[in-house]
């Protein structure tokens, strides 16, 4: 039996000859096989390179013809190119081609547009065979509990894509990752491949492609704000340079919490350069208290207010902009089809409330962590990646922590939350949204806080002093925006250095 292996570049049409007449040989002779193989434009000469060093032949050209002869237990036999091909076939069955040249280039082109097709099919079958690596660390907190039957219930990444989850905490904590990787077992979800615990720092990360960093307790006492700060770093140069070595090069990495959240997504950045376009900082959590005051004071539901943004720091000194925002399906006067809306600050005549309890109640739960418990902070992770995968909701406004490039007049090179939206895999920065410009004081406020953080935790500045403005502002003259005061939930707890108290993450 005469079995050939005829291989080339997807367009080139002496391939399409050769493959035609190979067809031909193989449907009128018994005895003749052909297998076809065909490879990108890109990548052609190189694989013929390959292939001609292991065999130890020379040929330069589209295609490559050999016999095969493993059934006599030899190695595969050059033949050369289409032209020995077409002798060949002339010579020992009298058969030869006479396909004209524009035919050939457009059944090449057939070719290299299949060939397409079936590489992203075969893409398509790879991402079912080797599932999405999930990393989660510090695994054994409370969040964790929350996020990971989110995570494996399909909303998230989709209802096609099988993911592995894999928990990285200390050692100390490992019982309860093995306790935790039994109930997520006994949750039998169809998209969950496998769950793993580790607890070796040199394999965290190992192939990851989702990387979700979870607040940390720290494990040494710090008495001071710039000790807590200078703490961050250790563990973040160390996630950054594993996320470098380890980690899949598409990696996303996104940070939750509600202590320093911008400053450990500006540092990973730092140490993990090669993917700091992919990591970002949870701001929806935050959105979402903002989001249930208004709903309260409306009487109405809080998914159904929408677009309202946060700036600044996550977990501290931020601003709480409701110019945006609007409400939809409520039941009043004007009524109107689902899609209908209507300003937020249109609808709450009680400015004082806007200005005064609403600000004073989002700092106070910013400065001590209140009601930003695992479900919340779960389900802010959750809802950001299902974002970054699928897109967020058409014509909706999304708040998100960034790395600064100098829009709407922000410093370069500090995380700061602005609006953006999630499109193609991908997010991009509202910056053609009008009327919200920033006043020059309450960007500074904003601003200082970021800045001093950085250069503290880089040892580029000894101490840190929080932001205070020359005369308090009057908010009641801010009469679209809601500035807000924060400060960071450990600095709540420096003053009390008689007391022993030590200063952790929540």
């Amino acid at each position: 039996m005469a079995k050939f292996v005829l291989a080339g570049r997807a367009d080139c049409p002496y391939y399409a000859k050769a493959e035609l007449l190979a067809d031909y040989l193989q449907k009128n002779l018994p005895n003749f096989r052909i297998h076809k193989i065909t490879q990108h434009p890109h990548v052609w000469e190189e694989w013929l390179e390959d292939l001609c060093e292991k065999n130890k032949w020379s040929h330069r050209n589209s295609p490559i013809i050999w016999r095969e002869l493993l059934d006599r237990g030899g190695e595969g036999l050059l033949l050369g190119g289409y032209n020995e091909f077409l002798e060949y076939a002339q010579l020992y069955y009298g058969v030869t081609s006479s396909m004209t040249t524009e035919l050939m280039k457009i059944i090449a082109q057939e070719n290299l547009e299949a060939h397409i097709e079936k590489e992203l099919q075969e893409e398509v079958r790879k991402d079912l065979v080797n599932p999405l690596q999930v990393w989660i660390t510090s695994a054994s907190v409370p969040a964790c509990y929350s996020l990971i039957p989110i995570l494996v219930s399909g909303e998230v990444f989709g209802m096609h894509t099988e993911m592995s989850i894999n928990l990285f905490d200390k050692e100390q904590a490992e019982e309860d990752l093995h306790l935790l990787v039994t109930e997520t077992r006994n949750l039998v979800a169809p998209l969950l491949r496998s769950v793993s615990v580790c607890t070796r720092v040199e394999e965290a990360f190992r192939q990851a492609h989702v990387i979700i960093i979870l607040d940390d307790s720290t494990d040494r006492e710090v008495y001071t704000l710039e000790g807590c700060i200078r703490s961050r770093l250790p563990l973040c140069r160390l996630f950054g340079h594993l996320i470098e070595k380890n980690a899949h090069d598409s990696v996303r990495v996104i940070v939750g919490g509600k202590t320093f959240v911008n400053l450990k997504t500006v540092l990973l950045m730092r140490y993990a350069p090669n993917v700091a376009h992919n990591i970002i900082a949870v701001a929806l959590g935050v959105e979402g208290q903002a989001k249930a005051m208004l709903a309260r004071k409306l009487k109405t539901a809080p998914s159904s207010i929408k677009n309202v943004i946060v700036w600044g720091n996550i977990s501290g000194n931020n601003y709480i902009d409701l110019r945006k925002a609007r409400v939809y399906r409520y039941e009043s006067a004007i009524w109107g089809p689902p899609n209908y809306s209507r300003p937020v600050l249109s609808l709450i005549f009680d400015r004082e409330w806007v200005n005064g309890q609403f600000v004073a109640t989002l700092k106070k739960l910013t400065e001590t962590g209140k009601q930003f418990g695992s479900i919340l902070a779960a389900h802010s992770i959750a809802t950001t990646l299902k974002y970054w995968y699928q897109g967020s909701p058409p014509g909706e406004i999304v708040s998100l922590g960034v790395l600064s490039e100098g829009q709407f007049g922000i410093p370069e090179g500090i995380v700061f939350s602005m609006p953006v939206k999630f499109e193609n895999g991908t997010w991009v920065v509202l910056t053609d949204l009008k009327d919200i410009e920033i006043s020059n004081q309450m960007m500074t406020r904003m601003t200082s806080d970021l800045i001093q953080e950085k250069l503290v935790a880089l040892g580029d500045l000894i101490s840190f002093q929080p932001y205070q403005s020359e005369t308090d502002l009057d908010e009641r003259d801010e009469k679209t925006t809601l500035p807000t005061t924060y400060t960071n939930q450990e600095n709540q707890r420096v003053s009390d250095d008689s007391e022993g108290k030590t200063m952790e993450e929540q």
